[in-house]
């Protein structure tokens, strides 16, 4: 089961988009509604800078922003593979779990208590497996393996975004494919 199937089985929300952009004020309306919310974000990219390029709302902020407005109690962020050292103190300001891709164990279960909302963004998928990305950051996800933390997710997934799919670099159309899972 997919993530659309998965969402769409209990009407809730899935947006798409093209960067992290949609994600912030999407989490706004969601953090409206629910005081407790939890994230999961797969990424290649944490996207906990202060403020990238002197714009404090980049697709390269957007999760300091929602972490610094309280809108989420606990940020989970996996398959990171470009963590700097001012994202590891944003990281630890904020209280965010990250799990590098270097340190990835498949085993792992994710549990949340209350309300979860998935952020994927499809260069957390190994370029091998998802070419169209515009960021393309070797050592990913396999799709096997997102899939699987997906199915393998505990606790009330209440909506989901998937972001950075290009498909002017998809040219097999293996990533549309996947992401139509």
């Amino acid at each position: 089961m997919g993530i659309t199937s998965l969402l769409s089985q209990y009407q809730k929300v899935f947006t798409l988009g093209g960067d992290h952009s949609i994600t912030y004020p999407v989490i706004r309306a969601f953090a409206k509604k629910y005081s407790e919310l939890n994230i999961l974000h797969l990424d290649a990219h944490a996207d906990l800078y202060d403020n990238f390029e002197g714009y404090k709302y980049s697709h390269a902020c957007r999760f300091a922003r929602i972490m610094e407005e309280g809108l989420a109690v606990r940020l989970v962020q996996v398959g990171i593979r470009t963590l700097s050292a001012h994202q590891r103190e944003q990281a630890k300001k904020f209280g965010v779990e990250i799990i590098e891709m270097k340190d990835w164990n498949p085993a792992v279960q994710f549990k949340f208590q209350g309300p979860v909302y998935l952020s994927l963004d499809v260069d957390a998928i190994d370029p091998a497996f998802a070419p169209g990305v515009s960021h393309h950051e070797p050592g990913g996800f396999s799709s096997r393996e997102v899939i699987s933390i997906i199915q393998k997710l505990k606790g009330n997934l209440i909506g989901a975004d998937l972001v950075e799919f290009n498909p002017t670099r998809d040219t097999s159309g293996i990533t549309a494919m996947l992401a139509n899972f």
